[in-house]
């Protein structure tokens, strides 16, 4: 039976690459560029592979997750880099019972919120928009569910990757389930001298949401001025081609 991928932060965290950090660095610039944004919360932290960074760029940075081991993780990160980021254990649909303070920008990162249903995504945005200063900003990142609805596409590859010499092969089989749900099969390979020495085997299942529901949600909250960027890749700027985006908005009432 296929374990959890997000219960095992060290082979979540293993695609994570300095390119990889590069490209996220990029991508910050530019959804950021131009706004008054000093401090920022990560509600979907992680073992910080999509938030750390903006520490290294200058942001004061803090972050929450419903993970224990991902959170020791992270932690071990933010020490090894000698940086200062709080960190606070809090499920992304209760963070007002947790954390009392209030931020330039609140964040989701890493396609966190499909692993809710839809009406846990509506809350959880609520929340999100609870810790959010006047005229500050929400920013959603999501895989693009419209788009795998649509073309109800089953397999994603990576280009291999390489870590302490082993050649490592990620593959992803989409399960699109009766319920309306996808399971995401993740299969690694790991390889040296051209032979595979181990396989590795996690599935998730999430709650496809589409960003009609993240619009109307923020819009009701009193939120505007939405920029959708391609996550990765600027030169992308149609939704329909993009793979996963990002959402931003900006507290107008």
């Amino acid at each position: 039976m296929s374990e959890a991928l997000y219960k095992n932060p060290d082979i979540y965290d293993i695609a994570y690459t300095e390119k990889v950090d590069e490209i996220v660095m990029e991508h910050y610039k530019n959804v950021f560029a131009g706004k008054d944004i000093e401090t920022i919360h990560d509600c979907s932290f992680g073992t910080g592979s999509l938030s750390i960074v903006l520490a290294r760029m200058g942001y004061k940075l803090s972050g929450s997750d419903i993970s224990e081991s991902m959170l020791e993780k992270a932690g071990e990160k933010i020490k090894e880099e000698g940086l200062t980021i709080k960190l606070v254990q809090s499920d992304f649909r209760e963070l007002t019972a947790n954390i009392n303070d209030t931020y330039d920008c609140v964040m989701s990162t890493g396609n966190s919120l499909a692993h809710v249903n839809n009406a846990d995504v509506i809350k959880t945005i609520y929340e999100m928009s609870k810790l959010v200063n006047e005229n500050g900003y929400i920013y959603i990142d999501s895989r693009n569910w419209d788009k795998i609805r649509d073309t109800k596409q089953r397999f994603y590859y990576y280009p291999p990757f390489f870590r302490d010499g082993e050649r490592i092969n990620l593959v992803q089989v989409w399960d699109h389930n009766i319920d309306g749900t996808i399971t995401f099969n993740f299969l690694y390979s790991f390889e040296k001298d051209n032979k595979i020495l181990r396989n590795e085997e996690f599935a998730e299942t999430y709650h496809p949401l589409s960003i009609e529901l993240i619009v109307e949600s923020l819009n009701k909250l009193g939120f505007g001025n939405f920029e959708i960027h391609n996550f990765g890749n600027a030169k992308i700027h149609k939704l329909e081609n993009m793979q996963w985006y990002s959402i931003i908005a900006r507290k107008l009432s």
